[in-house]
């Protein structure tokens, strides 16, 4: 555990739910884990007691990826842990593969209704239909403007054109829509939904007042920062102020509420968590700033001063698009000004 975690409350301890199995975290909610083929090996899911029009039984919140052991993985739950009863909806935080991946298989199987926002359900639609791309020529060209010129790494990023569909094949045709402020009735408990920027188009957090719990999906994680990347699609974006801005979505929360995170184990401790995540990006603007105001840099000439372990392919794409977000935001601020080069690479020096 690290220092911060000591910060902490963990209630359950070090217990974790076993494969195919689920835990008891408060009445009525269910704690699932399933696997994830990145360093980052694992997302939490969670079964939520319910009733939706009429039917007994299961409200699933965010799926797991699309692939064989993590279908074998649910069969074993929907056979052993739902006391016989069928899953009745399915809601989606937002649309990254581990949180969408399965949706369509889920919604198929238990004819259950998806909802989420808007905007990740499009923006899943237009990964899965290949109307926006995820990787290939268009990111290769982005990261090669933001100072990536090692012809291996642009060559993997170029044959990363199916990424984001071999993790979700499909996405459900209609959805419920999700927005900021909606309460949604969920086991007999009234969860506010808190909009959030910045790592996902629109990503949806739920807070129940009556059982002071918190499902935070990516934007709120006890152990690991939420990464914020600039990506191709939008390459003159601020999602690290979009990102702290939300932040104060939380505010309204009690400060002992349980915080069901989609990674790392439910913690006590949210405003806690809150002011370290802006602590983390104020140093790792200052050291951005620092290393712009020593000569100018690109976002791959950041990467070592924010990541300094080795970092494979995609662990790089994360780290990368990241980087050029906190440039983005010194930039955005005024605090560094950004200039292209004859050699096409965008970089950032400290102004004045």
């Amino acid at each position: 555990m690290n220092p911060l975690e000591h910060q902490l409350q963990y209630p359950l301890g070090d217990t974790l739910p076993a494969a195919g199995m689920a835990l008891d975290v408060a009445p009525g909610i269910r704690w699932v884990r399933m696997p994830l083929p990145f360093a980052l090996d694992h997302i939490n899911l969670w079964l939520m007691r319910d009733t939706w029009a009429g039917r007994e039984g299961w409200t699933i919140v965010d799926c797991g990826v699309a692939r064989d052991e993590v279908r074998t993985l649910w069969e074993e739950v929907f056979a052993t842990q739902l006391d016989g009863l069928p899953v009745v909806r399915v809601i989606v935080t937002h649309m990254h593969p581990d949180h969408i991946g399965l949706a369509h298989w889920l919604t198929e199987k238990w004819n259950a209704p998806l909802q989420m926002s808007a905007t990740d359900f499009l923006t899943a639609h237009l990964f899965v239909e290949g109307r926006a791309i995820s990787g290939g020529e268009r990111m290769a060209a982005h990261f090669e403007r933001n100072g990536m010129t090692d012809p291996q790494g642009l060559a993997g990023v170029r044959a990363r054109t199916r990424y984001y569909s071999q993790l979700v094949p499909q996405v459900p045709a209609h959805f419920g829509r999700i927005l900021h402020g909606d309460t949604l009735r969920i086991g007999g408990h009234d969860w506010q939904a808190i909009t959030g920027y910045g790592h996902a188009p629109e990503h949806i957090s739920l807070y129940s007042p009556g059982l002071n719990i918190v499902i935070s999906g990516d934007m709120v994680l006890p152990r690991i920062s939420t990464n914020v990347s600039v990506t191709d699609i939008d390459p003159d974006s601020n999602p690290l102020q979009l990102y702290l801005d939300s932040l104060g979505g939380y505010g309204h929360v009690p400060a002992d509420a349980l915080v069901l995170p989609s990674h790392g184990r439910p913690f006590v401790g949210i405003h806690t968590r809150i002011a370290q995540q802006h602590a983390h990006h104020a140093d790792h603007l200052e050291r951005v700033r620092r290393a712009c105001a020593e000569q100018p840099r690109s976002g791959y000439d950041i990467v070592p001063v924010l990541f300094r372990r080795k970092l494979d392919l995609h662990q790089m794409t994360f780290a990368l698009g990241e980087a050029i977000a906190h440039l983005h935001m010194l930039y955005y601020r005024g605090d560094v000004v950004r200039e292209t080069g004859e050699d096409g690479i965008v970089r950032f020096r400290a102004a004045g």
